[in-house]
Formats: structure tokens, C-alpha cells, sequence
């Protein structure tokens, strides 16, 4: 079946021609965990259906967290005691 999504990532509409009936989907977004319903279909596909992210819209890289100043942050912790 060939499905159409958005995704949440970038906007595009994308398409993929996945192996579901209209029933699965149906029983799916009725409230059925996509894992129970597509077994078959691999996490980047269930991904596909569920927000419309393909693979190639991921960050390579995950995004550095921020450096704290945890001295500071310590301190007015202490100030609000």
C-alpha cells in the first residue's frame, strides 16, 4: 500500500510503499500499539507512519549538550534556601 506522510521534522510529503492493509492502519490509529499491528515492518518504517521522519532527515551527529556553570547554578540554589 502505498502510504503518504508529512514529516515532523522537515515538512515534506513523503511517500512509501509499505506491506499494511487498510485495516492495519485502521486497527492502529483505533488506539492498537504499531508495534502489535506492523510486526513486520521495521522501526524506521513504523517511524515513517507514525511522524512521517525518514531515515536521512536524522542528525548525524546528536546535539551537544549545553556546558553549565554548575558552581553557579549551586550557588543560587543556596540563595533561594
Amino acid at each position: 500500500m502505498l502510504v503518504s506522510r508529512k514529516s515532523i521534522i522537515s515538512g515534506k510529503i513523503r511517500q512509501m510503499d509499505l506491506p499494511v492493509t487498510q485495516q492495519q492502519i485502521d486497527e492502529w490509529t483505533a488506539g492498537a500499539f504499531i508495534q502489535k499491528v506492523f510486526p513486520h515492518l521495521t522501526a524506521s518504517q513504523r517511524e515513517f507512519l507514525m511522524t512521517g521522519i525518514v531515515d536521512e532527515e536524522w542528525p548525524d551527529e546528536p546535539e551537544e549538550e549545553p556546558e553549565y556553570d554548575w558552581d553557579a547554578v549551586t550557588e543560587m540554589m543556596e540563595q533561594d534556601d
